[in-house]
Parts: C-alpha cells; sequence; structure tokens
C-alpha cells in the first residue's frame, strides 16, 4: 500500500497484490487486458532471461576435460535430458529445437521460482523508489503464458511450413482428417483451426492457472503473520514452510509440462496426419 495509509483488510492486500504496474497509470487486477503492457510482467521475464542466459554462460565456460563440479554437471545432466527428451519426440532435425526446449524449461522455472520469495519483499523494496504496484511472478500473468503458447504456435507452423512444404502445409489444412474432398474441406480447415487455437489456449491457461493459484495461497498465508497473534505466527511458518516445499515440485513440474507439450506440438509439426 502507499506510504502513509492505514493497515489494509485482508481483501484489500491480496487486491493491491494483484495490482500491476502497467502502462495505463493506473493499477490493473484483469486476469487478462491485451489493451495493455504489464510492465511488472515484462520486466522480471526479461531479467530472469538474461540471469538463464548468465547461468548457461558461466557452465558452457566452466566445462573442462577433468570431471565437472557439481554446478557444470547439473547443467550437463539437464542438457542430456532434454536432448534425449527431444530426439523420442521429434522425429527430424533437433539442432535448433533441442536449445529451443532447454529455454523453455529454465526460463519458466525461474519465473515460476519466484513465488518463493517473501510475498511483500520485493513489492515492499519497490514502494521504498515509489513503486507501489507489482507482480514479481511472471508466469502468474496470462498475458505473459498467452504469449509463450503463442510463440510455441508460431514454431510449430514454422516448422510445419518448413517440412513439409507450403504447399504440403495448407492441403493438409483441407484434407485432415476427414481425406482430400472438396464437400469436407472447410470441416477440416475449421477443424484444424480450433485444433492450433485449442492447444495455444490450454497450453497458456495450464501455466497461468497452477501458478496464478500458488501466488494466491502464499498470499493466503502471509496474512497469518498479520493477525499479531501467537498461533498466526506459526501457522505462518508452518504452512509457508510446508507450501513452498511443495512448491519447488509445482514449479518444476510446470516448467517440465510446457517443455514436453512444446516438443510435442513441434514433433506433431514434423508429422502428417
Amino acid at each position: 500500500m502507499a506510504a502513509g495509509s492505514s493497515a489494509p483488510t485482508a481483501p484489500e492486500y491480496i487486491v493491491h497484490h494483484l495490482g500491476h504496474m502497467n502502462t495505463s497509470g493506473s493499477p490493473q487486477t484483469n486476469i487478462v487486458d491485451f489493451s495493455i503492457i504489464n510492465i511488472d510482467t515484462v520486466f522480471w521475464s526479461v531479467v530472469l532471461g538474461v540471469l538463464m542466459c548468465w547461468l548457461l554462460y558461466r557452465a558452457a565456460q566452466a566445462v573442462k576435460v577433468e570431471a565437472p563440479g557439481r554446478f557444470v554437471g547439473a547443467f550437463e545432466a539437464l542438457v542430456e535430458f532434454v536432448h534425449e527428451q527431444a530426439r523420442s519426440i521429434v522425429h527430424g532435425d533437433i539442432r535448433m529445437i533441442a536449445p529451443l526446449a532447454l529455454t523453455v524449461f529454465i526460463w519458466i522455472f525461474l519465473m515460476n521460482a519466484m513465488d518463493l520469495l517473501p510475498v511483500d519483499l520485493l513489492p515492499w523494496l519497490g514502494q521504498l523508489v515509489g513503486i507501489h504496484y507489482m507482480r514479481v511472478v511472471p508466469t502468474a500473468d496470462l498475458n505473459a503464458t498467452l504469449a509463450m503458447s503463442s510463440a510455441v504456435l508460431g514454431a510449430s507452423i514454422y516448422y510445419g511450413i518448413k517440412i513439409k512444404h507450403p504447399g504440403g502445409f495448407f492441403k493438409e489444412l483441407f484434407s485432415a482428417p476427414f481425406g482430400a474432398n472438396v464437400l469436407v474441406a472447410p470441416f477440416n480447415f475449421l477443424l484444424n483451426i480450433i485444433e492450433y487455437l485449442a492447444k495455444t489456449v490450454s497450453l497458456g491457461m495450464r501455466l497461468f492457472g497452477n501458478m496464478y493459484a500458488g501466488e494466491l495461497l502464499f498470499m493466503l498465508i502471509a496474512l497469518l503473520g498479520a493477525t499479531a497473534t501467537w498461533w498466526g505466527f506459526g501457522l505462518h511458518f508452518l504452512t509457508g514452510l510446508a507450501w513452498a516445499i511443495f512448491h519447488i515440485l509445482i514449479i518444476t513440474l510446470q516448467a517440465f509440462i510446457f517443455m514436453m507439450l512444446t516438443l510435442v506440438y513441434i514433433g506433431q509439426a514434423h508429422e502428417g496426419h
């Protein structure tokens, strides 16, 4: 809340923390609004993207002939795991696809991991410099997750055209799944468009829904500490610790699912109906 204001109620606290710093000039709590840009989402996405690049660069620079350290070993294991997944799913050249999948996994994991920071820490630091609204979990913003799923859609269309050539790709849009017949061609096209849209929306909504729910739960847990009672502080610590430990599994699993579905959709683009 703004400096000098009275202590907020529980609904005011949650609504405040759901407000984005954006280009409209006023805090927005709408789940999705394509008319504005959420500056905090863009900022933290870029910062974590830069952090990801730095970590990968450090790992690449630290590779040696002798036995690698734990830091390098962890990245080597991750690279090998992602490469094997890409090779088993995509039946084609994966020289660009495997790095894409690795980028997706690490970047989304880092964005998800922002949920593990204390709810009020970064917003409080922002208030010290005059920023009164800031959300720090980019994947809890539907605008961001739909943007990422749209990029996956673009990649699948690109590889569909690249592998099947423009003629084959567009022919498939009108001939699958009911066959090449002029009478059913419009229905084939409509079903394929619906399939592309459904994949895109479900991919973005799945990640957003899990992270948004996790963010809300951390806010509710934070409110326990505002009771100023011994049982409130106790429950705040115990439930916060338990949920944070469990949430590590969630943030990893959601990054893994998004990566795997990215590979699946690109892999489908390599194959015909």
